[in-house]
């Protein structure tokens, strides 16, 4: 923080970019049965607009920017342009789903008959299998986070090549292993699924002690983030996983043990029977896309390349976060004062010291996180501080971290500009001491005032859906997002012409010995 106060400068050039995830609806408010979308393109190829789990559900990726304001005019227009191209549907505004009456409604995502799009969908199909449909379809929003050069140069002086590659793997750990600490805030001030459809807890059921409004509403009253817990996007068969956070090595060997280590449970299932191919492999992880985490170190990978080999060649290159829930207040799904904050978080938990993590921490962090996404606005609820740390309300520790963020939000203000980063601090504090402030708690008195989830987030749907079906392009013109769907197109013709082995081929190769196919 001293040597940053004295070049804030070194701040500037924060690369960063988002990924939105969002059901298609119908007007009703039931799932979207249609295909996607001919006028999007190709959900394989094209670099904004693509599919997650399901067909119905679309994901917008901006590129990445270095202008908070330039970022969210991105997905604004990919917005725009993806309400227009959808004939009358809209999209669910929450994370948690909209009523789903049946697993067969969900339909895996399509990416065309090349190897790489069907082993897409078998990857699909196999986590179709190991959790259910409906887990996959729940919506969040990944915020990318990369530091400029001038930062690590701040940081680290003159190195070779090599020894800044591993100086910032290693401070980009330091920053993962302060997320899982400290992240906890996150799902306190944003999570936005206190409540959740009935229907998707006949699906997938729970013990959790649920309040019961009209004819299928279920909350907690102090949740923040159902998407965050045991019934939402988590995955137990991974709870007995090793995976270490203390550097590059030791997490791409946790890494590649699970991809590795058979489950008795997954080789029940089959991998292939006279039907075809179930999932991938029957191993605790398909691929290394399946590990769940709040969290994850990232490299641009090139053709070919897996994620774990990218990170292997050059080292962490940003950092991706995954604890978002769709902000419902947002059209966008997240709003500037969440990216101010995550601007300022990130970077202290890349400054602040950050002791490795030993395996009897991982539990408490967990039972941290657990605590705040089921009862987070709990008046006087304790979190612990490591294993043996003290014990301290969630608002006070919220506030002792907050102190040292409104110390960085001078600096970060100094090096941008304006004071955005201060404002953001002063706001979200409060939030601390007035937990009605929060998403969830907003959330959940709409619900609670009209009875009814659904009502709620079809309301908000309709309008978004009116909200984009006028207003201007900005920085993307609605002729690049038509030319861009085409070229996609064409790029997926072509790989799907390029195969010249079988799909079976492409398996045994991509695996290679890690698996028995």
């Amino acid at each position: 923080m001293a040597a940053l106060s004295e070049q804030p400068d070194a701040l500037k050039g924060i690369g960063r970019g988002v990924e939105r995830e969002a059901l298609r609806i119908t007007p009703e408010g039931t799932l979207s049965s249609a295909a996607h979308p001919i006028a999007l393109g190709s959900a394989l190829t094209h670099q904004w607009i693509t599919t997650d789990f399901a067909e119905q559900l679309l994901e917008f990726i901006t590129p990445v920017t270095y202008s908070v304001p330039d970022m969210l005019t991105q997905l604004q227009d990919i917005h725009r342009f993806t309400y227009r191209a959808m004939d009358g549907e809209s999209l669910w505004p929450l994370s948690m789903p909209c009523y789903v009456e049946n697993e067969d409604d969900i339909t895996l995502a399509q990416y065309g008959t090349s190897n790489v799009g069907q082993m897409k969908t078998l990857y699909r199909q196999g986590l179709k299998h190991r959790y259910g449909s409906v887990m996959q379809v729940i919506s969040g929003v990944h915020f990318n986070f990369s530091f400029p050069d001038s930062f690590w140069q701040a940081m680290f002086g003159d190195q070779a090549p090599y020894a800044r590659q591993e100086s910032v793997s290693d401070a980009y750990f330091g920053l993962i292993r302060n997320y899982y600490r400290f992240g906890w805030m996150i799902p306190y001030l944003f999570g936005a699924s206190p409540a959740l459809c009935g229907s998707f807890i006949d699906q997938t059921k729970t013990n959790l002690d649920f309040t019961v409004l009209g004819k299928g509403t279920n909350y907690l009253p102090y949740a923040t983030s159902l998407r965050l817990s045991d019934l939402g996007y988590t995955n137990s068969a991974q709870s007995g996983l090793k995976i270490g956070f203390n550097g590059l090595d030791q997490y791409l060997e946790g890494v590649r043990a699970a991809i590795r280590t058979p489950s008795a449970d997954f080789a029940k299932m089959g991998v292939k029977d006279a039907s075809g191919y179930n999932q991938l492999n029957a191993n605790v992880l398909q691929i290394e896309n399946e590990l769940y985490a709040p969290i994850r170190p990232k490299r641009v990978a090139k053709s070919g390349e897996k994620p774990s080999e990218a990170l292997e060649r050059g080292g962490v290159e940003y950092i991706e976060v995954r604890s978002l829930d769709v902000n419902p207040f947002s059209p966008t799904g997240i709003d500037d004062t969440q990216v101010y904050f995550l601007d300022l978080f990130v970077t202290w938990c890349a400054l602040s010291d950050s002791e490795p993590m030993t395996d009897c921490e991982l539990p408490c962090w967990r039972d941290n996180w657990n605590k705040i996404v089921l009862e987070g606005r709990k008046p006087g609820l304790t979190l612990q501080i490591g294993c043996q740390g003290e014990q301290l309300t969630q608002a006070e520790w919220g506030r002792r971290v907050f102190a040292d963020l409104s110390e960085l939000a001078v600096v970060m203000d100094k090096a941008y500009g304006g004071d955005n980063y201060q404002k953001v601090c002063h706001e979200l504090v409060s939030w601390f001491d007035e937990p009605e402030k929060t998403l969830s708690a907003r959330l959940l008195r709409e619900v609670i005032e009209q009875q009814s989830i659904g009502k709620v987030g079809l309301a908000i749907a309709k309008q978004n859906a009116e909200l984009y079906s006028q207003g201007e392009y900005h920085l993307v013109s609605e002729s690049q997002f038509i030319e861009e769907s085409r070229v996609s197109l064409k790029k997926q013709q072509d790989v799907e012409q390029g195969d010249a082995i079988s799909f079976d081929q492409y398996l045994a190769e991509y695996f290679g010995d890690s698996v028995s196919l």
